[in-house]
C-alpha cells in the first residue's frame, strides 16, 4: 500500500510538470483518493501508469470510452419496435379475414376479350403456313405467325436442333454465370455480332426480357431517356424498372425529338453529369413503320446522347442480308450504341440479344437482371439461331422471295380496298391494317367499336379459311388513373396479317384477296351500316 502511495505520488508530479491547470490536478487526486479505498484499485491505477508514456489523452479517450461501456450495459433495455398493436381476438381475426377481398392477379376480363377467348381457334401441330384448326378439323392458311421464312418446316434445321439436343441435353438449367454457358452460346454470340459487324454480343434466354433488362442496367434513377411515343411494350417495362426520368417524343418525328434533346441539355447545363440515351424501335410493333436512323445518329452526335435501338422486328428482316435497319438505310452500326434483337420471330429460335462494345456486353453479364439470374439460353436454341443466321447471309434470295410476297399481299390490300390503309414500311412483313379516317369520322367510331369491328373482320376471314390476328392494346402502366389513360399513347385499332416464304405468290395474293373481302364484308354488314350518322 506504501509502494502504491509513493507511485500515485510521483504520478501527480508527472501530472504537474505536463503543466495542466491547478483545477485538473485536484480533481485526479481526489479520484485517486477515491480509488485507494475501492478493493483491486492499485492494479488499475498500475495500468493507468503504465499505459500514460506522457500522453493524457490517451487516458482521456480511455476513460470515457469507459464510461460510455458502463453507461450501454446499465442502461435499460427498449425495443425499435412501438408496442402500439392492436391484440385482436381469434374471433375478430376470423371476421377480417373473411371480409377482406384480395386484389386479382390479373385485370377482368371485357366483353370484347370475352367474346374473342370463346371464339379464338386452337392450332394443332406445327404452326406451319398451313395450319390444321381443332374441333372443325379444317385446314386454313396461317397468316397470324412470325414464321416469315418457313424456317419452322426446314428439315435441315430440324435435324441439327435435335442432335444438339441429343448431345447438350434439353435445357443448361442454370443461368450463364455459372455453369449455363456452353460453346453453343458462345458461338452463336460471335455469329450474330459478326453478322450485325458490332465488336461483342450477349444471348438472354428471353426476347421480352432483353430489352427491359438492358435498360435498367445502364439508366438508373436520375439519368435521362428520350423515347419514341409508339415504343413497344417491354421498352416501357424497361423504362418503368429503370427509375430514370423519361420525356417523350411525338411519333418518329425528328422535329419534335430535337425540340426534346435540345430542352434537356439545356436543363442541365450547371448540373452534374447524368446518363443520357434515346430510345426508339427500328421497325414499330405497334405501327409498322420504320425509324430514321441516319437523322437519329446525326442528333446523338450533336447533343451527345447514346442510342438504344430495339430491332426485335427488323433483325432479319431488313437489309440485303437481314442485318436490320442499319444494313436498309446504310448506316454505320458501331454509331449504335447498343442494338437489341430478337431471335424468336423471322429466326426461329428463342431469346434475344443486345450487341455493341466489349464494355456495354461484359457490364451486362453481372448488371442485368434477364441475364443473371435466370437459366440460359436452351442449346438447341442457341445452335437455331446460328444456322438461320448462316442461312440468311448465304441465301439473300429467301429474303428477296419474301419481299416480292410483301408486294403482292399489299397489292391486294392497300390501295385496292376502300375500308383500310396499311401503315407499315414497305419491306416490312407484318402489315398493319387500320380503318382509314374517313370512314372512322362519318360513322363515329369509338375505339371500343373499331376494335369489335376488327375482330368480326378477323372471324369473317377465317370463316372464308385465312387465319389473321388484331393487333392488341398495349396494357396501361401502373398507377395511371382513367383521366391519365385519354393522354397516354396507344395505337389505333388495327389487324395484323404477317407474311410467309411458306406460301407462293399465287396463294398469297388470293389469302389478300379473302382478307380484302372479308373487311368489305362486315363494313357493309346491316349492323355497322345502321350505325352510319
Amino acid at each position: 500500500m506504501t509502494s502504491t502511495i509513493m507511485n500515485t505520488t510521483s504520478y501527480l508530479s508527472t501530472l504537474q510538470s505536463a503543466e495542466l491547470p491547478p483545477s485538473a490536478v485536484n480533481f485526479l487526486e481526489s479520484t485517486i483518493a477515491f480509488l485507494h479505498l475501492i478493493p483491486g484499485s492499485a492494479i488499475f491505477l498500475r495500468y493507468i501508469r503504465s499505459s500514460y508514456q506522457n500522453d493524457p489523452v490517451r487516458s482521456a479517450v480511455e476513460l470515457l470510452l469507459v464510461i460510455f461501456a458502463i453507461r450501454y450495459l446499465t442502461s435499460p433495455k427498449y425495443s425499435t419496435k412501438k408496442g402500439k398493436n392492436v391484440h385482436l381476438t381469434e374471433d375478430e381475426v376470423d371476421e377480417l379475414v373473411d371480409d377482406w377481398t384480395p386484389e386479382p392477379l390479373a385485370s377482368l376480363e371485357t366483353e370484347l376479350e370475352r367474346i374473342e377467348n370463346e371464339k379464338r381457334p386452337i392450332v394443332v401441330g406445327p404452326a406451319g403456313p398451313k395450319v390444321k384448326l381443332a374441333g372443325s378439323g379444317r385446314t386454313v392458311t396461317n397468316l397470324a405467325s412470325y414464321n416469315h421464312y418457313n424456317f419452322a418446316a426446314n428439315p435441315e434445321l430440324t435435324n441439327k436442333a435435335i442432335q444438339t439436343v441429343r448431345t447438350y441435353g434439353v435445357g443448361p438449367c442454370s443461368p450463364p454465370g455459372f455453369y449455363g454457358t456452353q460453346d453453343v452460346h458462345m458461338k452463336s454470340e460471335a455469329d450474330i455480332a459478326a453478322h450485325l459487324g458490332m465488336p461483342a454480343c450477349i444471348i438472354y434466354a428471353q426476347s421480352f426480357s432483353t430489352i427491359s433488362s438492358v435498360i435498367p442496367a445502364f439508366s438508373k434513377r436520375g439519368d435521362i431517356i428520350v423515347a419514341d411515343k409508339a415504343v413497344n411494350f417491354p421498352i416501357r417495362k424497361g423504362l418503368q424498372i429503370s427509375r430514370s426520368t423519361v420525356r417523350w417524343y411525338e411519333h418518329n418525328d425528328m422535329e419534335d425529338l430535337e425540340r426534346v434533346l435540345a430542352k434537356v441539355v439545356k436543363e442541365g447545363r450547371g448540373k452534374p453529369l447524368t446518363r443520357r440515351f434515346i430510345v426508339t424501335e427500328g421497325l414499330f410493333e405497334s405501327v409498322g413503320d420504320v425509324v430514321n436512323l441516319p437523322k437519329l445518329v446525326e442528333l446523338k452526335l450533336k447533343y451527345k446522347f447514346r442510342i438504344i435501338l430495339d430491332e426485335t422486328v427488323s433483325y432479319g428482316i431488313l437489309g440485303r442480308t437481314g442485318r436490320g435497319v442499319t444494313e436498309h438505310q446504310n448506316v454505320d452500326p458501331t454509331q449504335v450504341d447498343m442494338i437489341i434483337g430478337g431471335l424468336a420471330g423471322a429466326l426461329a429460335s428463342g431469346g434475344g440479344f443486345c450487341a455493341g462494345t466489349q464494355e456495354i456486353v461484359e457490364h451486362q453479364r453481372l448488371s442485368a437482371a434477364a441475364y443473371t439470374f435466370s437459366a440460359a439460353l436452351p442449346a438447341f436454341l442457341a445452335t437455331t439461331a446460328s444456322e438461320t443466321t448462316t442461312l440468311l447471309q448465304e441465301h439473300p434470295e429467301i429474303i428477296q422471295t419474301l419481299r416480292e410476297n410483301i408486294r403482292a399481299m399489299r397489292g391486294q390490300l392497300d390501295p385496292r380496298s376502300e375500308w383500310v390503309r396499311c401503315t407499315s414500311a414497305p419491306d416490312n412483313p407484318v402489315l398493319i391494317l387500320s380503318l382509314k379516317p374517313q370512314h372512322v369520322e362519318e360513322r363515329q367510331l369509338s375505339i371500343k367499336e373499331q376494335e369489335t369491328l376488327l375482330q368480326e373482320c378477323v372471324e369473317e376471314s377465317l370463316a372464308n379459311g385465312v387465319l389473321i390476328a388484331r393487333l392488341k392494346a398495349m396494357p396501361p402502366a401502373l398507377g395511371v388513373t382513367e383521366k391519365d389513360l385519354v393522354k397516354e399513347w396507344s395505337p389505333a385499332p388495327a389487324i395484323k396479317v404477317c407474311v410467309t416464304t411458306g406460301l407462293n405468290r399465287r396463294d398469297t395474293e388470293k389469302a389478300g384477296t379473302i382478307i380484302r373481302h372479308a373487311v368489305t364484308t362486315v363494313m357493309k354488314g346491316k349492323k355497322w351500316q345502321r350505325e352510319r350518322v
